[in-house]
């Protein structure tokens, strides 16, 4: 159809991703935007010599950015210097710009697990069973270690993040759509992370994921705010998922993926007019 909007979908169908299924659902969401603007899918190695013929390029689960960095850096300066639009924008402040949200947001007194990358730091963080040892670069647990606390000293700090060990009931992730909430999932079982089931949210739990959103700073796009419920009752940030959040749409009810849809499209459309490229 003429005078439709392009868009270049980047993804990598084929990512061996744990617990979830990165083809079935940008298949699944691929072929409901295609009502809307003429659409075709790239791998993300593709996306920086194929992205000047599309109107937009819509960044989804095209797997950790750490296994192909070079070429990430290199699609994100030539973005930026061909005025290239890119949803989600990169000027993202959470994962998309590494872990140094975590430090901040700790520093700033935010509800996060709290976090560290300096040796002189290790009075900041309370004193518990076991710590967590990642690297500043990471994503997806790896490089995810863990140590005592009588091994903190002698790490080899410069690259990497300290947070305690967190004796929690259960991970919960707020899913939005620009800074509207969409819907909740929660992963029942601790050491069951991508066995989700959906979750009603209090007020006051959307509160807290309301924060990380406005701090971020994003005018569009998809966020995944992750948490978890410590066995006080209190809601911790684990991650803010700014870059290429999975969405787990194949758990929830139908409703909520076609509103799930719905609002994607009318973002994309606000991007597409609020971003003329240049």
């Amino acid at each position: 159809m003429p005078g439709r909007p392009s868009v270049l979908f980047v993804t990598d169908l084929a990512y061996q991703a744990q617990g979830r299924r990165y083809g079935d659902e940008d298949t699944f969401l691929t072929s409901r935007l295609r009502d809307a603007f003429d659409l075709a899918l790239c791998h993300p190695l593709d996306a920086a010599a194929l992205m000047d013929a599309f109107d937009a390029v819509v960044v989804r689960n095209s797997g950790p950015v750490l296994h192909y960095q070079e070429k990430y850096d290199a699609f994100r300066e030539q973005a930026a210097a061909r005025g290239t639009r890119v949803y989600n924008p990169l000027s993202g402040r959470g994962d998309m710009a590494g872990k140094q949200y975590l430090l901040d947001l700790t520093t700033a007194g935010y509800p996060v697990i709290p976090t560290i990358d300096r040796p002189h730091d290790l009075h900041l963080l309370p004193e518990t069973g076991s710590y967590v040892v990642k690297p500043k670069a990471g994503a997806d647990s790896i490089g995810l270690t863990f140590v005592p606390r009588d091994q903190l000293s002698g790490l080899a700090y410069g690259d990497i993040l300290v947070q305690p060990r967190i004796d929690f009931r259960y991970e919960v992730s707020f899913y939005y759509v620009d800074d509207a909430f969409q819907y909740a999932l929660h992963a029942p079982a601790p050491d069951r992370r991508w066995v989700l089931e959906p979750y009603r949210p209090t007020d006051a739990d959307l509160a807290f994921a309301h924060r990380f959103i406005e701090w971020n700073t994003l005018d569009h796009g998809i966020q995944r705010v992750d948490a978890c419920r410590t066995q006080e009752g209190e809601l911790l940030l684990v991650e803010l998922e700014d870059l290429n959040p999975y969405l787990s749409l194949d758990l929830v009810s139908d409703r909520s993926r076609d509103d799930f849809v719905t609002s994607m499209t009318a973002s994309l459309h606000r991007f597409l007019g609020a971003s003329p490229r240049t």
